[in-house]
C-alpha cells in the first residue's frame, strides 16, 4: 500500500514540477541494486523533486525535527523517511539505511546535513562515509539546480523558477583493511562526493574553497 501512495505522490510531484517549474532531469540512476544518492540541499522542495527524477522508489535520511506535526512522522516514515538525530552519530538511523541498501534499495542522503542558508554548497558531514564503509555501495551524486530560487530559506510561498535535477555517474570507494573503517576514509568519501556534486552544478565546492584558504595562509 505504501508503494501505491508513493507512486501517486511521485506522479503528482513530477506533474507539478513540469507545470510550475519547467522541471527537467539530466542523467539516470542504476535500475537495480542498492546504492546511495547524495545531493545538495537548499530547499524543502529538494526531497520531492529529487525523488520524482528517479524511476525507482527511494528512502530519505532527514533530520528528525523536520516534521513536528503529531502523527505526521509515522506517515512519512511509512512512505520512506528515515528520521536522523543530529549532533551525533545516529546508529539507529544509519543502521536502517545500511539494511535497506543491503536489500537492494535506494537511500538518499544530503551530505551537508541541513539546508543551505544561501543556496551555496556547505561543507559535508562524514556520515555518508560511514554508510559506504559498511556496505561498499556505489554513490550516485546529484545536483538540484533552482530549488533555492523556488523556495529559499524563510520563504512562505514558492516562486516560479526553472528546476533541473542532474544525476552523475556512480562513484565507487574500494575498502582495504583498516583504511575502510577510519575517519580518514569517511572524510575522503564525503569530500569526493561533494566535489562531484559541485562539478555537476558547475559551482565551487566548499572543500576546494578550504584548500585554497589553506594555501593562501601558507
Amino acid at each position: 500500500m505504501s508503494s501505491v501512495l508513493y507512486g501517486i505522490l511521485w506522479i503528482l510531484s513530477r506533474t507539478i514540477g513540469w507545470l510550475c517549474f519547467h522541471y527537467r532531469v539530466g542523467g539516470t540512476v542504476p535500475r537495480t541494486g542498492g546504492f546511495i544518492v547524495a545531493a545538495n540541499h537548499a530547499s524543502y522542495l529538494d526531497i520531492p523533486l529529487l525523488g520524482c527524477g528517479m524511476q525507482r522508489r527511494a528512502w530519505f535520511l532527514g533530520r528528525s525535527d523536520l516534521f513536528p506535526v503529531p502523527g505526521m512522522n509515522q506517515v512519512l516514515q511509512w512512505l520512506g523517511w528515515i528520521p536522523l538525530r543530529t549532533g551525533r552519530l545516529d546508529r539507529e538511523a544509519f543502521g536502517k539505511a545500511v539494511a535497506l541498501i543491503k536489500e537492494g534499495k535506494v537511500v538518499v542522503i544530503f551530505p551537508e546535513g541541513t539546508r543551505s542558508p544561501d543556496g551555496r554548497l556547505q561543507h559535508p558531514k562524514p556520515g555518508i562515509g560511514v554508510i559506504v564503509a559498511q556496505t561498499g555501495c556505489p554513490v550516485v551524486p546529484a545536483y538540484l539546480k533552482g530549488t533555492y530560487d523556488v523556495l529559499p530559506t524563510g520563504a512562505k510561498w514558492p516562486h516560479f523558477h526553472p528546476v533541473t535535477v542532474l544525476y552523475g555517474d556512480p562513484l565507487m570507494f574500494p575498502r582495504t583493511g583498516e583504511t575502510g573503517e577510519s575517519k580518514q576514509f569517511y572524510q575522503e568519501v564525503s569530500r569526493t562526493v561533494m566535489d562531484r556534486i559541485a562539478s555537476l552544478g558547475a559551482v565551487e565546492s566548499p572543500t576546494q574553497q578550504s584548500s585554497a584558504d589553506i594555501r593562501k595562509a601558507e
